[in-house]
């Protein structure tokens, strides 16, 4: 199975920090060129995106040939969407508004075939090498890293009932959401916001599960990786963009005009 190991999954198992970026826009050369900047991970995005299983199959042979790990995030908990995901190669996925260890346990059926999951056998695809892989069938669950996020207060009141879930391998913080749920929508910086934060990424590794952020804020990082973040996000491609070219016109307003 070294032909589709998963370095990302090993690295994120041995709290090793794995440093991502958040990627929305859709265009193949963005995405080549962003695996080539040297992210160990970069997260593809279909929930607030409009990638479908078309583009993010586009996406991960744009990234085939670079270091940086794919990771994949359905629009939502759905077996069929994450079934085709797995077939056109996605090793690394996140799924979004987990809020239950039932709702877990449903995602780790979806990513392992029968009898202990309910992911359906594609004799030919590229996961496994177009029927090319010996064992795929029997070892590829192996390869899958299943990351859940909590997003919600229900989720965090169920935390380590989801972090135990056999076959959840890791779960993601998403402060957006959650500052939303807390009440304080928008507002990842409030105090309840971050101390939610600091305490589900805390219990999430007492658990011995690996622990994952996303901000673009630098203090809110360095606060997630002090409480035991080991896969942090700290850039969108779309916010990066748009900061760079508000940076590059205001220099040459204040230069030439």
């Amino acid at each position: 199975m070294e032909q589709i190991a998963n370095p990302f999954k090993r690295a994120i198992m041995a709290g090793q920090q794995q440093i991502g970026l958040w990627s929305t826009i859709r265009d193949n050369a963005a995405t080549e060129m962003l695996a080539n900047v040297g992210y160990d991970w970069m997260l593809l995005d279909c929930e607030h995106t409009p990638n479908d299983v078309v583009s993010i199959l586009n996406m991960l042979q744009a990234m085939s040939t670079y270091g940086t790990a794919p990771m994949v995030r359905p629009t939502e908990l759905n077996g069929a969407e994450i079934k085709r995901l797995l077939d056109i190669g996605a090793q690394n996925l996140l799924i979004p508004y987990v809020q239950t260890a039932e709702e877990a346990a449903y995602a780790a059926e979806a990513v392992d075939y029968a009898p202990r999951g309910f992911r359906g056998m594609g004799g030919s695809t590229r996961a496994n090498r177009f029927g090319t892989v010996p064992g795929y069938f029997t070892n590829a669950r192996d390869e899958i890293c299943l990351l859940v996020q909590i997003e919600t207060q229900k989720g965090l009141d169920n935390l380590e009932a989801i972090v135990n879930t056999p076959g959840v391998d890791g779960v993601f913080i998403g402060p957006a959401d959650l500052s939303a749920s807390l009440g304080h929508a928008g507002n990842a910086r409030h105090e309840d916001v971050k101390a939610a934060i600091v305490d589900a990424i805390k219990r999430i590794r007492a658990c011995g599960k690996p622990a994952g952020f996303l901000s673009t804020d630098p203090e809110l990082n360095a606060m997630a990786v002090q409480a035991g973040s080991v896969f942090t996000a700290v850039d969108v491609d779309m916010v990066a963009l748009q900061r760079v070219a508000r940076e590059q016109l205001k220099r040459a307003n204040e230069a030439f005009k």
